[in-house]
């Protein structure tokens, strides 16, 4: 039962019993029925004044509390000359004042945020209790190659991306640098923050592939530099001395020529393979700008196969073509990109070994045209992965690690997005994007 049918019941009752008091001085003494009939008045007026004073003020915090259950924190109450309530108008004001200041600041805030995370070039993941996708931005979804509208509700390890499944293996503090697709390498922090008094986890990705890029370059470049000065004035002296040497040959005894002559050619022959060696180090320091012209890759690619094709019969290898869409004419430097192309292919045949298929894939997803180039080969190690890519890094006895570097140099000036891809025991592929 409510406050004001309490009171209104008991004004009844208290009027009623008046009004029988009436009823019964109108019999016996009826002198006193006017005087009783004043008092009633009198106690109705005074009773009806009472009962809009008392029930003003707890109409109006209804009134107050029904705008902050709609979260209407505008309106405002006005003082109704009552000392008391009128203080708890002023504190009642002085609150919903805050409240409308606090909101108009965190939406200011939300929207601040919002504005700095789309815009933003980092990844910034938001995971919910759950350990779910809330909220991605767009370089975070770029990252994660998947539109941001399918990440939400998702697990990391769900996506079934090996880059998101390490995104899901780190721990709250916890700064990685993982591969992602090609040679691209991503700084990745995942931290908490409190939200409703409980600890939910953010993701931050940037990106260093540019930076660690030009840095490396930076460095092998200088120390390729160095290397060859150092070893081009060695190799320029002695092969000069080497040569002088042999004009002594006729002043030796007939039976120590043959040796001598072997010695001081095997002599010159090594400082020949060295001065090739160098320069296949400084190659990767001289590729020039790239000069683009209109070209047909499905075309190049025919004339890498014909060149390629003895060694291919030789190790008993098959060629398979996959043509789900014609691709148009690309803009590149042909001799570049043939470079390139020729490198792919060495690394696939040498992968393969014997006996296996290299399958060429040309076609577009969505508006970019690709080709990619699987191999049957027993793809790379795990540990070696994370290398790829690496300036003087091999994983072949004997080799110098600049075939990727050189790859990537060429790919990189193109603006050409690339991918090496290695799953054993699926095939390796290397799949190169042109728009």
């Amino acid at each position: 039962m409510s406050l004001r049918l309490k009171f209104i019941l008991y004004l009844l009752f208290v009027h009623l019993a008046i009004a029988g008091l009436a009823v019964y001085f109108l019999w016996n003494h009826r002198a006193w029925l006017l005087a009783l009939e004043a008092f009633f008045a009198v106690s109705f007026i005074f009773s009806f004044r009472l009962f809009r004073a008392l029930f003003k003020p707890i109409e109006m915090v209804a009134a107050g509390v029904e705008t902050l259950k709609h979260r209407d924190f505008s309106s405002k109450l006005l003082p109704i000359h009552e000392p008391e309530i009128d203080r708890l108008i002023e504190v009642y004001n002085h609150m919903v004042e805050q409240l409308r200041e606090e909101r108009i600041r965190l939406q200011e805030q939300h929207f601040f945020l919002d504005k700095v995370l789309t815009a933003s070039p980092s990844g910034i993941i938001t995971l919910d209790f759950d350990e779910r996708i809330a909220t991605a931005n767009r370089s975070a979804a770029g990252l994660l190659q998947s539109a941001p509208e399918f990440l939400i509700g998702k697990k990391l390890e769900g996506i079934h991306a090996p880059f998101a499944e390490a995104l899901g293996r780190l721990q709250a503090g916890e700064s990685q640098v993982l591969s992602l697709l090609g040679s691209r390498r991503v700084k990745c922090h995942k931290a908490q923050f409190l939200d409703q008094g409980f600890y939910r986890s953010f993701i931050l990705m940037e990106e260093l592939t540019d930076e660690l890029r030009r840095s490396e370059k930076a460095a092998y470049e200088k120390l390729i530099r160095m290397m060859s000065h150092e070893v081009n004035n060695s190799i320029g002296a002695v092969h000069s001395l080497l040569h002088s040497c042999l004009h002594y040959k006729s002043q030796l005894q007939e039976p120590d020529r043959p040796d001598y002559e072997n010695a001081l050619q095997v002599a010159l022959a090594r400082t020949e393979h060295l001065n090739i060696f160098m320069r296949s180090f400084a190659e990767v320091v001289k590729i020039p700008p790239p000069l683009r012209r209109p070209a047909g890759v499905q075309k190049l690619l025919e004339r890498i196969a014909t060149l390629l094709h003895a060694e291919s019969m030789k190790r008993g290898i098959t060629w398979r073509w996959n043509i789900e869409q014609p691709l148009p004419a690309i803009a590149m430097d042909v001799a570049q990109i043939e470079q390139a192309f020729v490198n792919i292919f060495k690394n696939a045949l040498e992968a393969i070994g014997e006996e296996g298929n290299i399958t060429i894939n040309l076609g577009k997803k969505g508006q970019r045209s690709f080709v990619s180039i699987a191999d049957s080969g027993s793809g790379i190690r795990p540990e070696a992965q994370a290398q790829l890519f690496t300036p003087f890094f091999s994983t072949k006895t004997g080799g110098q690690g600049l075939g990727l570097t050189v790859i990537q140099e060429i790919l990189s000036q193109h603006q050409f997005e690339f991918a090496l891809e290695s799953r054993p025991p699926q095939p390796t592929t290397f799949t190169i994007f042109f728009s």
